[in-house]
């Protein structure tokens, strides 16, 4: 995937995950503080939209409304079960006051 414009700035509340459709790839969009985070937007354990979940900005991490389950919003990672598979992760920037997403190589 290309550069793709996720949208205006105002559009990613602190702390709450937006569900952006980046041409054809789901991706839940998280602001934390100055830093923004994107990850593929399915939980690698039930498929469920990780942007319908909590994120727990102390460990910088999304929960799975689901079963619960958490990944690292930087890495993707598996934290906890009953997911035991990373989820994908986009590279995320701000400029101009507009949201960028790239895919990670």
């Amino acid at each position: 995937m290309a550069e793709f414009d996720a949208g205006p700035s105002e559009g990613f509340p602190e702390a709450s995950p937006v569900r952006v459709d980046a041409d054809g790839s789901e991706i839940a969009v998280v602001r934390l503080g100055s830093r923004i985070y994107a990850v593929a937007d399915c939980c690698s354990h039930a498929k469920a939209s990780l942007a319908e979940g909590e994120v727990i900005a102390e460990e910088a991490s999304i929960e799975c409304p689901r079963h619960g389950a958490t990944f690292d919003l930087e890495t993707g990672e598996a934290l906890t079960l009953p997911a035991t598979a990373s989820v994908g992760t986009y590279r995320a920037t701000e400029r101009d006051g507009r949201v960028y997403l790239q895919a990670m190589s």
